[in-house]
């Protein structure tokens, strides 16, 4: 099978279908340009016919023994291990990623699919006591009906079957729009390893189209119930905007500014441990994760050691060809965002900012900057920086770490490093955000607990309880034993 030619359709109602809009979609490889597919794009007729196969083939579903459901999703991770070679081949000629990446971001998906298979068992009712004599309250945990899933380029593959897998195990059934720049691994992909693992028609529908098509036809459609969105905060923003509008709820994976953040009581070996850290957080998949450290706190007492060590290890690093087992670094996803990212070194450095290290720009491929010295105005410090570029910030003490890192409009994630763990917890519960990891790297990801951010970051929590709330909803039945006297 050619995952780019087998793959690359609209997939409604179980079958494999063209769009009916009038120009294509292009999937390009980001290293070498070479074109992929060509996707006609669905229209808003195409979504309509999604959601309504959904809506159809959900009620049948929600109806079925949770134990009858599970069995899918062991033969989807059956399949996943057994195509995971092909898989990443996908992964990487899509993403431009390095393999490292596409088999981490593969290993991740089976971690999901392994959660999803216990999540079919999850949903609890309860019996509530009541003041009235005789009545009994019967609270149940239903399905929410069809979910809407709106994927990103970085982690399509991951990131989709995060929200799709365990949506169908609790009982709904979906409908995704993976990103332009990710049709195939984010959506069709997936889309298949649910159909060969025989999967229902109509409970998995993929529509690869564009708002400049459809408008908000995706999200304004009275069938779904919730809308899983991964992003921007800028998109984001207006899907929540959207949803409420039509009382939708909304599950929202947004931009992050995530700080790392180096204290004064590391000796050399914590250090060199914390630039580990600090290298991975920022440039895993050339610094295109929501997760990713963009600014580096380290306290004045270690700043010169560990900028050092940092920048070494920085400059090392390998950027090209993301085949070559070599390359640590491959192509950002288009020539825009590699444009926009020279754009923002470029105004940095005329803000005063110094580049400890200053990376080429080859055409999608954008070498690694380390840049310090930035005036504390400068917007650089509080937005998302989707890219290869490091901002290294000293800071004397505590408390002016805790508000530098707390002085920007996101709070998805974070870490700190220290050498004393019951202060670095301490330091953690100080910094608004969803996630913070003592000890660690701030790109991190776990099936079983609350994955979320606050402020601009996102709404809503996944995986875990937490996505069983996301996708279910509470409905109170009382049932009256014996005669009760009303009030009229």
């Amino acid at each position: 099978m050619s995952y780019f030619t087998d793959l690359a359709h609209q997939y409604i109602d179980g079958e494999w279908r063209t769009g009916s809009g009038s120009w294509d979609i292009i999937d390009f490889n980001p290293y070498n340009g070479e074109k992929l597919a060509a996707i006609t794009v669905a229209t808003s007729l195409e979504v309509d016919e999604a959601y309504r196969a959904a809506e159809r083939a959900q009620r049948l579903w929600a109806a079925t023994n949770p134990y009858q459901r599970r069995p899918v999703f062991e033969r989807v991770l059956r399949l996943v291990e057994e195509r995971e070679d092909d898989i990443v081949e996908a992964i990487v000629d899509e993403l431009g990623g390095t393999r490292l990446k596409a088999r981490y971001e593969v290993g991740a998906a089976r971690e999901f699919l392994r959660e999803a298979i216990q999540l079919s068992l999850r949903p609890e009712g309860r019996i509530l006591p009541s003041p009235v004599d005789g009545r009994e309250n019967r609270v149940y945990r239903l399905p929410v009906g069809v979910v809407g899933v709106i994927s990103p380029f970085n982690f399509p593959f991951l990131i989709t079957i995060r929200s799709v897998a365990p949506a169908l195990a609790l009982g709904n059934a979906v409908v995704i729009k993976p990103n332009q720049n990710a049709p195939v691994t984010g959506g069709g992909l997936v889309a298949k390893l649910f159909e060969d693992a025989e999967l229902p028609a109509g409970l998995l529908n993929v529509v690869v189209t564009d708002i400049a098509e459809i408008g908000d036809a995706l999200i304004e459609h009275p069938v779904p119930k919730v809308i899983s969105f991964a992003g921007s905060d800028r998109v984001g923003r207006h899907v929540s905007a959207v949803a409420a509008g039509h009382f939708k709820r909304t599950v929202l994976e947004l931009s992050g500014n995530s700080a790392l953040v180096v204290l004064d009581d590391l000796d050399d070996e914590g250090l060199d441990y914390a630039v580990d850290a600090a290298v991975a957080s920022r440039f895993s998949y050339q610094g295109q994760v929501c997760m990713a450290a963009n600014r580096i706190l380290v306290d004045r007492s270690v700043e010169r050691a560990f900028t050092e060590k940092f920048v070494a290890r920085v400059a090392a690093l390998r950027t090209g060809d993301p085949r070559d087992p070599e390359t640590q670094i491959g192509p950002v996803i288009n020539t825009f965002q590699a444009d926009a990212l020279t754009a923002l070194v470029d105004q940095a450095l005329a803000e005063g900012a110094t580049a400890l290290v200053r990376g080429r720009t080859r055409g999608n491929l954008v070498e690694p900057t380390v840049l310090t010295g930035l005036p504390e105005d400068s917007s650089l410090l509080r937005q998302e920086i989707f890219g290869p570029v490091a901002v290294l910030i000293p800071f004397d003490g505590e408390e002016e770490a805790v508000r530098i890192a707390n002085n920007t409009p996101y709070g998805l994630s974070g870490a700190v490093h220290t050498a004393n763990v019951e202060r670095g917890v301490s330091f953690a519960q100080r910094i608004v955000t969803g996630m913070m990891h003592v000890n660690g790297a701030t790109v991190q990801d776990d099936p079983m607990v609350a994955f979320g951010g606050e402020k601009s970051s996102g709404l809503g929590r996944l995986n875990g309880d937490s996505t069983v709330e996301a996708f279910t909803t509470l409905k109170w039945i009382s049932v009256q034993h014996g005669r009760t006297e009303f009030p009229l």
